[in-house]
């Protein structure tokens, strides 16, 4: 019966009519068709075709439907007219340029705001706006250790000068003592970075970053005296820029400490905006024919300016009558002016949250001064804003994240330690999880620090100038440190808030402000700095596009004024910047494509489809981090579309933004030191910790992104305007911005349910916690590089000295509990059985005296400061010189 069943069906189909066939074959053809269509454009936009492989795909895709002759012969002129440059420039290109700048849709980029964009290089961050970083070109970057010569520096000069003084005797002081002014002097401290041939040491930007971490780690005041004679005062204008008779004068001094420097910028007027200064020098001709600058200024936050000898001064300078052949208005000029030069006032000193380092105002009136005195002479007149940028590139990567670094390792080692000294209902407190999450947080943080330091160091050192990467460094290193300082006082309680010289966090505390304000304010740096110039210098193509139409513009004006016959003669005239901006833009075009499809596509697989350069447990971040660049890279173009010139002034979302690139570079820089330290297992924790906090972070920023992604109606921008008044245009932007909130909703809904990261478990960062709990070769590492004391008398070595002793204690204390579950002693607390283990033979003389020992130390280490009425109320030099006698009596037994 089935058989014939089966042969009367077949017998029917085959004597079916053809066109019937035909008909049933032909919707599964036109489905296949469209399927196979669908996977390649997915294919080919995931890795990012060319144009004209897009072109010859859709003529192949157009030709299989068999479409009218006119539309194949439309599609292939078009398709022709985009692939021909020539036509595409002239057709497209140029009334697109047209449009662009008449709608400004690019940011205008001033005379500052471009010498701060090509101030720097573009290094690793140009990959992560890529949209597909090359992580084989990332972790190839150098990752320096720390060489032989570097370390008996470090364990010699820099132990002794930390040795010298504490930082609590420096507070009382106000300065540091002359014998460790003497010293810095004599060591070269001062000239770190000046070459040996000018008898400096000749130290790289690692070394330097080095020396700074292990400084910052005893007193604030150290790196600050140190920095600015090492970072951004005169020395380093002068090996840059200077002149080889103003390096010869100078530098050599300068080393030898002969002169103390300091360089003024800010003004009341002049803070973040530096560029708006108001002194000014003019030039003049004086009575023996040479040419003189007579200067008035009014600068302050000037470190070192209360005692420097030499005062590097930015300023306007005017040239009335052209002298030099620069114009008149001349623009932003540094030069070197004495301190003994006759009107210039020195001697006062700001008081920046109580840290005693030297924070002064300065001022000159008809100050004259030579016109040698500009650094570079003549030839660097109005070059000063250019040179300050530069210096600011590579120098704000330095040193404040190699002090807050320091800071970092310092709070990991008292916190740690504190923790396990310190006792609360009968546990040490680093027990309790409410102390393992700062603590978690210290430790994972201070790892990531570690990591971003000496791979910035390195960059700078190899010659890079990462503008916008020494900006992320020193914005999120700064507020990272306010992070861990804040856990660490947390963690600390009454012991960090009262002062006194067994305190050890409480002056790094009220320090914090200065690194988050100075070398540009993080609110600036991180809203319009890191983003800002980002988007810009780093994307691929905007720069390009941008110079293209700057060169092109002044054309449209002009060439009206040639022609009354057209009112648009220059549509379609082809210049060198139509040629320059078609270049970029269709290749922008194309890569905004690619990463499209990579963000849908990472989004969708989590990342799965992006490719790790290594294998094993980090494979995964590697692979987020493609994902991450993919969304960030195409979101970045979404912005600059949908907000044009007016997205600097967006600076919620560019301060998202920032955070997203911040992470993604800090996750790298992760990554790249696990990988640089022979992929440790014992770091594997703080290397998932750090990398989970980071996509956390990225997560938030998206998320952030999307939920605020709007254009704002002009409406809301004129609330007086009534609705019955809107314009058909205020109701298309009103119906734009509503449709972008929309989708910004969705996304923000789908990243929330697919979230690309979320913080670290409990279950890690009670690992975290419990690790630097633990004396030993893993707390050594994550806090190598900082000083710390071994004498009693300091507080750091003897709160250290508990923590090891209790440590040693815990054998015996187990040894007191087993035999409590065994019958031999009664159940009570081990520590409270001492006496009766004795007797029962459980623990011997020496393990008694070692828990007496170990009781006595932790009792001695939790002891806070207190003052007789006399000395809190003034008489602080009697303080000073106990302390004195104290440690020199210490010394000598």
């Amino acid at each position: 019966m089935i058989n014939f069943l089966s042969l009367n069906y077949l017998h029917i189909l085959t004597a079916s009519p053809p066109h019937r066939v035909t008909a049933s074959i032909s919707p599964f053809l036109d489905s296949l068709h469209i399927l196979t269509a669908s996977i390649l454009i997915l294919l080919l936009g995931y890795i990012g075709v060319p144009l004209w492989v897009w072109s010859l795909y859709f003529l192949i895709l157009l030709a299989i439907f068999n479409p009218n002759i006119w539309v194949l012969v439309a599609f292939s002129t078009i398709l022709l007219i985009l692939n021909i440059p020539i036509l595409r420039q002239k057709i497209i290109t140029s009334p697109l340029m047209y449009g662009i700048k008449t709608l400004k849709i690019l940011p205008k980029i001033s005379d500052t705001e471009r010498a701060a964009i090509e101030a720097g290089t573009v290094w690793v961050d140009g990959e992560f706006f890529s949209g597909k970083p090359n992580f084989q070109r990332i972790n190839s970057e150098p990752y320096p250790q720390v060489t032989p010569e570097l370390q008996s520096f470090l364990d010699n000069q820099v132990e002794t000068v930390c040795q010298m003084v504490s930082d609590w005797e420096i507070y009382q002081r106000q300065d540091l003592p002359p014998e460790v002014w003497e010293y810095l002097k004599k060591e070269r401290f001062l000239g770190m970075m000046i070459p040996q041939e000018y008898g400096g040491l000749g130290f790289s930007n690692f070394a330097y970053s080095a020396v700074m971490t292990k400084l910052a780690s005893r007193s604030f005041t150290h790196v600050a005296t140190v920095g600015v004679t090492n970072s951004l005062g005169p020395a380093k204008l002068l090996l840059r820029y200077g002149t080889p008779t103003q390096k010869n004068d100078y530098l050599p001094r300068l080393a030898r400490g002969e002169e103390i420097p300091c360089f003024a910028l800010t003004e009341a007027t002049a803070g973040s905006d530096a560029a708006s200064i108001q002194s000014e020098g003019v030039v003049f001709k004086g009575g023996d024919g040479k040419l003189y600058i007579r200067l008035h200024w009014k600068k302050r936050y000037i470190t070192l300016g209360a005692i420097a000898t030499l005062l590097g001064l930015a300023f306007r300078l005017q040239d009335p009558k052209n002298y030099l052949g620069k114009g008149k208005n001349i623009g932003i000029t540094c030069a070197l002016i004495p301190t003994n030069t006759p009107g210039v006032i020195m001697g006062r000193r700001h008081d920046p949250m109580g840290v005693p380092f030297y924070n002064s105002p300065t001022e000159g009136h008809d100050v004259v001064v030579s016109i040698d005195q500009i650094i570079g002479g003549v030839e660097q007149a109005g070059n000063g804003w250019k040179m300050l940028m530069q210096s600011l590139a590579a120098g704000r990567g330095i040193s404040f994240p190699a002090t807050c670094t320091g800071v970092a390792k310092l709070v990991t080692r008292v916190t740690s330690a504190h923790s396990v000294v310190r006792q609360q209902f009968g546990l040490s407190i680093g027990k309790f999880e409410g102390i393992e999450e700062p603590l978690a947080r210290i430790g994972g943080l201070t790892y990531l620090m570690d990591a971003a330091r000496i791979y910035t160091a390195a960059a700078v050192d190899k010659g890079e100038q990462p503008a916008v990467i020494s900006a992320i460094a020193k914005y999120n290193l700064t507020e990272l440190s306010r992070q861990i300082i804040n856990d660490g006082m947390d963690i600390m309680g009454g012991a960090g808030i009262c002062r006194g010289k067994r305190n050890l966090l409480a002056n790094i505390y009220t320090a914090t402000p200065i690194s988050i304000t100075v070398e540009g304010a993080n609110i600036l740096t991180r809203t319009m700095m890191i983003f800002g110039q980002g988007a810009i210098r780093c994307h691929p193509y905007v720069y390009a596009e941008i110079a293209a139409l700057e060169e092109d513009k002044g054309k449209v004006d002009k060439d009206l004024q040639k022609s009354s016959l057209s009112p648009f003669p220059h549509l379609f005239s082809v210049s060198p910047a139509t040629i320059a901006f078609d270049t970029a833009f269709w290749h922008h075009l194309g890569w905004m494509i690619r990463n499209t499809f990579r963000a849908i596509f990472l989004s969708i697989s989590r990342g799965y489809l992006a490719v790790s350069p290594v294998t094993g447990a980090t494979a995964k971040y590697y692979r987020k981090l493609a994902w991450a660049s993919a969304t960030f890279a195409c979101l970045t173009d979404l912005a600059m579309f949908m907000f044009g010139g007016s997205l600097k002034r967006r600076e919620k979302i560019t301060g998202r933004f920032a955070d997203i690139l911040s992470w993604m570079y800090l996750g790298s820089a992760t990554l790249r030191r696990f990988e640089a330290e022979g992929r440790k297992a014992e770091d594997l924790l703080f290397v998932d910790w750090a990398m989970q906090y980071a996509f956390a972070q990225i997560q938030q920023g998206f998320t952030g992104i999307f939920s605020n992604l709007s254009i704002q109606p002009e409406r809301q921008q004129n609330p007086n305007k009534s609705s019955l008044s809107l314009s058909p245009r205020h109701l298309i932007s009103a119906s734009i911005s509503l449709i972008i909130r929309s989708l910004g909703n969705i996304l923000a809904w789908w990243w929330r349910m697919n979230p690309i990261g979320t913080m670290p478990s409990d279950t890690l960062g009670s690992q975290i916690a419990h690790i630097i709990q633990i004396p030993g070769q893993q707390r050594d590492r994550i806090t190598a590089g900082i000083y710390i004391p071994v004498a009693v008398d300091e507080s750091l070595g003897r709160l250290e000295r508990a923590f090891n002793l209790l440590h040693q204690v815990e054998p015996i204390l187990k040894k007191i509990k087993n035999a409590s579950h065994e019958g031999k002693l009664p159940i009570q607390k081990p520590e409270l059985l001492i006496s009766a283990a004795l007797h029962a033979g459980i623990i011997g003389e020496p393990e008694v005296e070692l828990f007496c020992e170990a009781q006595f130390a932790r009792n001695d280490a939790i002891q806070v400061d207190s003052f007789t009425l006399e000395e809190y109320m003034g008489n602080k030099g009697s303080i000073v010189a106990q302390n004195s006698q104290t440690k020199e009596l210490t010394q000598i037994s």
